[in-house]
């Protein structure tokens, strides 16, 4: 079944009892039992409920995985993942990634004994040695938030294969339709569903998918006893936004490589990072593990403040000023204010992060639009 077909079909039939062509919404917290213990597959929506139900089957079916488990958010989704982790030991994490994982690895983890250190993943060599005795989880985000850097998941994997330690790929920048890291050896996938997957701004949600059904038991279990399970109508959104997928990542990403280009030649800009330009240092690996290069698009200003930062940012008509990425409509935003806010500035400097990097969220709409009657005015 190819990647279209997936969106619409996997894991979803209609309703046996009504013929509902759409997952009905099961709004029950709770289920009728015929006896103690005899019951039709459900107890209590906390645990289970048919609507996640779905959604967890046509998520596993699109990242090519056997099971995914669904969370209130990703970074829900994030923490049950680092729960099957012990007290001493350690995660390696890509050195440049979302500000909201960062936080999570630093100050709610380590104060449990869950160390992390961050390093790039550029040289799976250099990677081999930054890996110690107590390294159990290699964390990667590629393309990374927001430098969009480019990690080879299949050698970065096969580094954490012969160390004998998980490999965990945060898939949201790239979406299921353009990449499926545990096709390239990952063990686990996680997604902020808030962003593609739902596609519509609308809903927070989060999912993890894996192959192996013993991984897949032990995050049930965590998603069941700590309870950060989506409702729901989050998971009929969700399974709305998937039908789509494909049609907006693949226009959202042809935007992203014609407004690449004008930022590349606009004289105001100092630096475009973007995968799909020839140029960039991951273009090679992002044209053999994804089907395209993504929508999402960072530049740098050729005067490097946080005044002239703002001034763009405050200029744009169809670029909506907010947080968050992957909808329909086109966002822009300030990388060191907004979203990575919680790294110290000293270690977002390091990875090139700086004061006036402003990050595009690619939407769908016509991007003569976006390029002539917005971005250009703004930087003008």
């Amino acid at each position: 079944m190819k990647f279209g077909t997936k969106v619409i079909h996997a894991g979803i039939e209609p309703d046996p009892s009504t013929g509902a062509v759409m997952t009905p919404i099961f709004q029950t917290s709770t289920y009728a039992q015929e006896a103690p213990g005899k019951h039709k597959g459900y107890e209590y929506a906390r645990t289970q409920n048919p609507t996640r139900s779905a959604l967890e089957a046509n998520l596993a079916a699109l990242e090519n995985g056997n099971a995914a488990v669904c969370f209130s958010s990703g970074l829900a989704a994030m923490d049950a993942i680092i729960r099957l982790l012990n007290p001493g030991d350690e995660v390696l994490s890509t050195n440049d990634l979302y500000g909201g994982s960062y936080r999570q690895l630093v100050r709610v983890h380590q104060r449990y004994g869950i160390e992390s250190r961050f390093v790039s993943m550029d040289d799976p060599e250099k990677l081999a040695q930054a890996i110690s005795e107590r390294t159990r989880m290699l964390w990667i985000e590629t393309p990374t938030n927001p430098m969009l850097n480019i990690i080879d998941i299949e050698a970065v994997c096969r580094v954490a294969r012969e160390k004998g330690i998980l490999t965990c790929v945060d898939n949201t920048f790239a979406s299921p339709y353009l990449q499926n890291p545990l096709d390239l050896g990952a063990d686990l996938v996680t997604h902020s569903a808030t962003k593609y997957l739902g596609g519509h701004s609308d809903v927070v949600h989060g999912a993890v998918i894996v192959r192996d059904e013993q991984l897949a038991s032990q995050l049930r279990f965590l998603q069941n006893a700590v309870g950060a399970v989506p409702g729901p109508q989050d998971c009929f959104l969700i399974l709305r936004g998937i039908k789509t997928l494909h049609l907006r990542v693949e226009r959202a990403c042809e935007n992203a490589v014609r407004v690449a280009a004008f930022l590349q030649s606009h004289p105001k800009v100092k630096k475009v990072y973007y995968p799909g330009l020839p140029e960039h240092p991951g273009h090679a690996i992002a044209q053999k593990q994804m089907r395209h290069f993504g929508a999402m698009v960072s530049f740098d200003l050729q005067e490097d403040t946080f005044e002239q930062a703002s001034k763009v940012l405050s200029a744009t008509q169809l670029f909506t000023l907010a947080e968050s990425l992957g909808g329909v409509e086109s966002l822009i935003g300030h990388p060191a204010t907004m979203t990575h806010a919680s790294i110290p500035r000293e270690e977002r400097i390091k990875v090139g992060l700086t004061d006036s990097l402003i990050r595009l969220s690619l939407g769908v709409e016509d991007v003569e639009d976006l390029i002539d009657d917005d971005l250009r005015a703004a930087l003008d």
